[in-house]
C-alpha cells in the first residue's frame, strides 16, 4: 500500500508503535477508544486559513535521522525521509482525503492527456516555479529524473524504476516550462511519476543522486527551506522559504528530532513536541488522553504491519510449500487483537497487500494460507520436516529461523515475540537476532534474516508503487524486494494493471496479482495500523490525515 512512487513503498522499520496492549503496558481499566473516521475523510481540526495565525513552530517526532534525503535512492526511502521532503521538495500531486490525487497548482498549472496512442502527459510548470539555487523548473528536470529512475544506468541506485522504464522520451513543449513525456505503452498511473521531483543538477550525475543527499538537502523547492539538519542533536530546522511564490505557510518553523517511542509521551507533556503517532500503544493512548492540551485524532491509514519471508535460492525459506506451512501456523487474528484491540475494538487481519482496509476495491483473498495449526503441522510432517520432542528435524538438521528484530521497537518486539510462541507450538524455532534500528535498511537489502516484522506504507496508486516489492531480483539489483521472492506471473499482471486504463479493470487485475502474492508467501500482512495520533489541541489543518498528504501550509496553531 501506499508504496510510493511518490516516493516508492516506504518503510516503517518495525518502528510504527510503542508498547502494544500487553499485561505490564499500564494497568487499570483500558481507555475509552477513540472514534474513527470514514476512510473517505480525515481528522485534522480543520479550519480556514484566517482562523490560524502566522507564526509559530511545529515540533515533531522522528524514529532515526535521514541518512539520505533523496526518496528515489534506495536507503532514502523512508517514511521519515519522506515527511521532511514534503514541506520542501516538488510533489506535483498531492494525495487527497478520499484516497485520490489532486494537481498541486504551485507545481503545475496542467497536466494533460494529449494522446493515448502512444500516450502523451503534457506538464505545464508554474512559470514562478523556482529552485533554491535560483534555477528555473523546467523540462530538463523531468527529463533528469527519467533518465535517473528508467533502469538503464545501474549505477542509479534506485528503490524502484516501475513507469519510469516505460517512457520513450521526455521533450521539452511551447517552452522550457513544459514536458512532454511520451510512453512506450499505456501507463495508468502515470499520476504517481516525478512526485516528488529532484532537481537535473543531482539527477544527471549518478554519484550526487547516490551520494549527493546524504545527511543534507542542497536545493529544495517548497513553502519551506533548510535551516539546518544537525546530525549531533539529530535535528532537522525548516523555516518558512522567504522565496516560495505561492501561499504562505502559516508556520516560521518545522523543527524535527529524533525520539525513542518511548519518551513520546513525557516529550509531549513537557512541551518539546507537539505531535506523535499512538500507533498500537494503549499507553501512549491513556498519555495523550491524560495530558491537558492534547487532543486525539484518528483516521484510517494505508500503513500495515507485516513479516516479509526470505525465499531467496539457498534460504530456509526458499520452498514455497515450507513458506506455506509457517504462515498457516502465525495467528494475524489473534495478533491483531492483542495489540491493537484496545485502540481499534473492530480491527481484523488483513487481507490484501494492494488495496487499504475498507477502500472501494479491497478483498479479503488471503484463505490460502488461513490460521490453521492442524494443516500447518501436517504440511510440515510432509516436507519431511519430523517432529522430535519440541523441535522439528529434517535429514538431521533442525528447522530454526532466523527472526531479523530492529532494535529499539517496543511494537517490534511485541510481534516478534506472539510470532516465536506461535511458530514453537507446531515446532518451528524462532531465533530472535537483534540489530541496531539504523543499521536495519542495509540487513534487508542483503537478506541477512529468515523472517522480519516491519510496516509498509502505501500510496494512491498502489500498482506502480508497490511493484518494487516484487520485482526480478538482479544481482544486488532487488529494488524493495527484499525477501527475493520472485514469480513471473505476479509481474505479468502488475505490467497488465499498468496498461489498464479502466479503473474497476485494473482493481479486478490487482486482486488475481493479491491472491498469486499470497500463494507464494512474499509477505504475511498483520493489521493496518490504527491510524491514532496525539497532537496539540490548539493545532488546526493537522492530526490523523488518513490518506492524504500532510498539508504543511496550512497547518499552525488557532488564533
Amino acid at each position: 500500500m501506499r508504496f510510493r512512487h511518490r516516493p516508492p513503498a516506504l518503510l516503517l522499520a518495525a518502528l510504527v508503535a510503542v508498547c502494544a496492549a500487553l499485561a505490564g503496558c499500564g494497568g487499570g481499566e483500558p481507555p475509552r477508544p477513540p472514534t474513527i473516521p470514514s476512510a473517505d475523510r480525515n481528522d485534522i481540526n480543520a479550519k480556514p486559513r484566517d482562523l490560524v495565525r502566522d507564526g509559530g513552530e511545529l515540533r515533531l517526532p522522528l524514529t532515526a535521522l535521514p541518512d539520505n534525503f533523496n526518496v528515489n535512492q534506495f536507503s532514502g526511502s523512508q517514511v521519515d525521509t519522506d515527511s521532511i521532503a514534503m514541506a520542501a521538495l516538488p510533489y506535483p500531486f498531492a494525495a487527497t482525503a478520499d484516497g485520490g490525487l489532486r494537481l498541486d497548482p504551485d507545481y503545475l498549472t496542467g497536466a494533460d492527456i494529449t494522446s493515448t496512442a502512444p500516450l502523451v502527459i503534457r506538464y505545464t510548470i508554474n512559470p514562478k516555479a523556482t529552485w533554491s539555487d535560483g534555477t528555473p523548473i523546467t523540462w530538463r528536470d523531468f527529463e533528469a529524473q527519467w533518465r535517473a529512475l528508467n533502469g538503464t544506468n545501474p549505477a542509479y541506485q534506485v528503490v524502484s524504476s516501475t513507469g519510469y522504464a516505460d517512457i520513450a522520451s521526455v521533450e521539452r513543449g511551447v517552452d522550457d516550462r513544459q514536458a512532454l513525456v511520451t510512453f512506450t505503452e499505456p501507463f495508468a498511473e502515470w499520476k504517481s511519476l516525478f512526485t516528488p521531483l529532484y532537481p537535473a543538477s543531482t539527477n544527471s550525475d549518478p554519484g550526487l543522486f547516490n551520494a549527493g543527499w546524504r545527511d543534507r538537502m542542497p536545493v529544495t523547492a517548497g513553502p519551506f527551506a533548510v535551516e539546518a539538519i544537525d546530525p549531533a542533536a539529530k535535528t532537522v530546522t525548516l523555516r518558512r522559504n522567504p522565496a516560495w511564490w505561492g501561499t504562505p505557510a502559516k508556520l516560521d518553523r518545522l523543527v524535527f528530532r529524533v525520539y525513542e517511542r518511548t519518551a513520546l509521551a513525557d516529550a509531549l507533556a513537557n512541551n518539546e513536541i507537539d505531535f506523535y503517532k499512538i500507533g498500537s500503544s494503549v499507553d501512549l493512548l491513556k498519555r495523550a488522553q491524560g495530558t491537558p492540551g492534547v487532543a486525539v485524532r484518528q483516521s484510517p491509514e494505508r500503513t500495515y504491519n507485516q513479516i516479509t519471508f526470505n525465499g531467496a535460492p539457498g534460504a530456509v525459506l526458499a520452498d514455497v510449500k515450507l513458506r506455506r506451512a509457517v504462515a498457516k501456523a502465525i495467528d494475524r487474528t489473534a495478533l491483531a487483537k492483542r495489540l491493537v484491540g484496545q485502540i481499534t475494538p473492530n480491527v481484523s487481519e488483513l487481507g490484501n497487500h494492494i488495496f487499504p482496509f475498507g477502500s472501494r476495491y479491497y478483498r479479503d483473498n488471503s484463505d490460502v494460507v488461513g490460521y490453521d495449526p492442524a494443516d500447518a503441522n501436517r504440511e510440515l510432517d510432509a516436507l519431511g520436516w519430523v517432529r522430535q520432542g519440541a523441535v522439528r528435524v529434517k535429514d538431521g538438521q533442525e528447522l530454526r529461523l532466523r527472526l531479523m528484530e530492529p532494535s529499539p521497537s517496543p511494537i517490534g518486539e511485541q510481534i516478534d515475540r506472539t510470532v516465536l510462541e506461535q511458530l514453537a507450538q507446531v515446532g518451528v524455532t524462532a531465533v530472535i537476532e537483534t540489530v541496531p534500528v539504523e543499521q536495519a535498511a542495509s540487513r534487508y537489502k542483503a537478506g541477512g534474516f529468515d523472517l522480519v516484522s516491519f510496516a509498509w506504507q502505501g500510496t494512491p496508486t498502489p500498482f506502480s508503487s508497490s511493484g518494487g516489492l516484487y520485482a526480478e531480483p538482479r544481482g544486488e539489483d532487488i529494488q524493495q524486494n527484499y525477501g527475493r521472492i520472485y514469480s513471473p506471473e505476479i509481474t505479468a499482471l502488475f505490467d497488465r494493471g499498468l496498461r489498464e486504463l479502466d479503473d474497476d479493470k485494473r482493481a479486478d487485475i490487482a486482486n488475481q496479482a493479491d491472491r498469486l502474492i499470497w500463494r507464494e508467501v512474499h509477505h504475511l500482512p498483520l493489521y493496518p495500523s490504527t491510524g491514532a495520533v496525539a497532537v496539540r489541541s490548539t493545532l488546526a489543518n493537522f492530526g490523523a490525515p488518513g490518506y492524504a498528504d500532510v498539508d504543511y501550509i496550512n497547518a499552525g496553531y488557532l488564533k
